[in-house]
């Protein structure tokens, strides 16, 4: 895991999109396609914004999977991270091969079995991810399941994760966040080839220092990235200013 320190969410998230789009161009150059993840969230805006605007993408050879996703939040809620992916990416990128968004408005585990199908073809080269002010990973919340090999899991919400999804705007009230998500499980999470995790601002910044600084623990899911060979984090001076560089 290398870490990588900006001075602000903007000039983070050019390096992070940046970076992503010329791993996305290596592998369709390799094998003729790449396969990504795309996380959500406040975390991946200057990322993602970045990587649109990349040229030398074939996106028609791209394959995208959604790392998670509210169970019985409609697609018209502001807070849907399948709006979030068509309104910030999709619409941007009409020329993707595929887009395999999580649908957590029908039977969550007939979702799961379809995703978990899709993705056991479809071996990932480049996820970008976040993490969160529990640290979790995805929507694996402390203490997080390490040991599943399904793909796609249903997961229930801590309150400090709810927390954070109202804080950052999404939700009127706690009561109106979801407590129950479809996601990405952790090892699937891993067997990506490179991780490019983004973590602004400083309401992460413990997380970081727990996450990066204390041994690996399924009490500070994204420490799991201490073990990946090619994660590449993102920081800026307000998500680092904990840790002891």
């Amino acid at each position: 895991m290398n870490i990588n320190i900006y001075p602000n969410a903007e000039i983070l998230g050019k390096a992070a999109g940046n970076d992503a789009a010329e791993l996305i161009r290596k592998a369709i150059d390799e094998k003729g396609t790449a396969n990504i993840i795309l996380a959500t969230g406040t975390s991946q805006f200057e990322a993602l914004k970045q990587l649109i605007t990349e040229e030398g993408i074939d996106w028609s050879k791209v394959v995208m999977f959604h790392l998670d996703e509210y169970i019985g939040l409609p697609i018209t809620s502001p807070a849907s991270f399948r709006k979030y992916l068509q309104e910030r990416f999709l619409s941007k990128i009409p020329a993707i091969k595929a887009a395999h968004l999580i649908d957590g408005e029908n039977d969550a585990e007939e979702t799961c079995d379809r995703l978990n199908i899709l993705i056991a073809t479809h071996p990932i080269d480049v996820a970008l991810v976040g993490i969160g002010e529990n640290a979790h990973l995805a929507f694996n919340d402390p203490p997080a399941d390490f040991e599943t090999e399904k793909p796609y899991i249903i997961v229930t919400l801590d309150e400090a994760c709810r927390k954070q999804q109202l804080g950052e705007g999404w939700f009127a009230s706690l009561d109106d966040v979801p407590r129950r998500a479809i996601s990405m499980s952790i090892k699937q999470i891993m067997r990506s080839k490179h991780i490019i995790c983004s973590v602004p601002d400083s309401r992460k910044a413990l997380a970081v220092k727990n996450s990066f600084e204390l041994p690996v623990s399924n009490l500070y899911p994204a420490s799991i990235l201490q073990l990946h060979n090619n994660c590449n984090c993102y920081l800026d001076e307000s998500s680092s200013k904990l840790l002891a560089l």
